[in-house]
């Protein structure tokens, strides 16, 4: 039994700007917005939210079975998936379509502008959940079609699984919004992106957690919460500590691969939230979305360092 990840799968160009965007963009100027930024630090790497929370997701020992629609161009991202134990079962290649592309610059802010190119993942609903053998899944970032199809099938087929729109979260309304919490067995957000799921369905965050067996509402550098118990229990989970703060990139799906570890596990929710949030500050400590590795017994070391306990 494993989980099936379903979302996006894409090659990232990330791109770090030497000063801070807020510098460089005028507010008063922004309807004839032409700003060009100098970038001397440049490299692609592997990404998209299926991919980054399964690379994740196999570092901890854990079958990763990403699921989504790749193009002719994926022949080196299918490598390094082979050499990391990640499962290309259910990858399908749109020969006609590049794989998608996101070009990420981020400033000496940690602030980001992305242009994101979905190319082959403009097809992810070509893709069928399967009925048997998987125990969790996720709906996380992918297309607008394949998001709401996939979410459907996993109700159907009474598989639990999680919603985590992510980047996806311009593409619903309010009433969708709804659909896919009562839909969902978990809710995993950030807190810009909770702050949206309350404004477009008109519930509170309790109501939201009263509809899952969980939400999940990671707040950066303040840690993370967990509601739990329809709402009636908030569980506050502190941040692990980084060794170096380089790049933020691929850390919310690197906390969701050990999220999912932990339910794949039945943990209780302070050891799953905890793992999770070390996964993160393991992802930050390295540029780019999956760079970081470690052996579980390493990891485990950090997790007694850090939390003064053992799972």
């Amino acid at each position: 039994m494993s989980a099936l990840i379903c979302g996006s799968m894409a090659y990232d160009t990330i791109m770090v700007y030497s000063g801070q965007f807020k510098n460089a963009i005028l507010p008063d100027k922004v309807h004839i917005l032409n700003v060009s930024f100098l970038v001397p630090q440049l490299r692609r790497d592997f990404g998209g939210t299926a991919g980054n929370i399964a690379y994740n997701l196999a570092l901890l020992g854990e079958r990763a079975m990403p699921m989504g629609t790749v193009g002719h161009d994926f022949g080196a991202y299918a490598k390094w998936l082979d050499q990391n134990s990640v499962s290309r079962q259910y990858l399908k290649v749109i020969e006609d379509h590049y794989t998608a592309q996101a070009y990420i610059t981020t400033d000496m802010d940690d602030n980001q502008i992305t242009a994101f190119h979905p190319g082959a993942m403009a097809k992810a609903d070509t893709q069928d959940v399967p009925k048997t053998g998987i125990k969790l899944g996720s709906v996380s970032a992918e297309s607008r079609e394949a998001m709401l199809l996939h979410a459907q099938q996993f109700a159907e087929a009474n598989i639990p699984f999680i919603f985590d729109p992510g980047q996806g979260i311009p593409l619903f309304n309010g009433e969708e919004f709804r659909d896919f919490i009562d839909k969902a067995s978990y809710v995993a957000v950030n807190d810009y992106e909770a702050e949206i799921l309350v404004n477009r369905t008109g519930w509170s965050l309790k109501q939201i957690a009263e509809r899952v067996q969980a939400l999940i509402v990671t707040r950066g550098g303040k840690g993370s919460q967990i509601f739990v118990e329809q709402g009636a229990r908030v569980i506050d989970i502190p941040c692990a500590k980084a060794d170096s703060l380089t790049d933020p990139t691929g850390c919310g799906d690197a906390y969701r691969g050990g999220l999912i570890y932990g339910l794949l596990r039945g943990m209780d929710w302070e050891t799953t939230g905890r793992i999770a949030a070390l996964m993160g500050a393991m992802c930050i400590e390295r540029p780019g979305t999956q760079n970081h590795r470690f052996s579980l017994e390493a990891f485990r070391e950090r997790y007694r360092e850090n939390f003064r306990s053992s799972f």
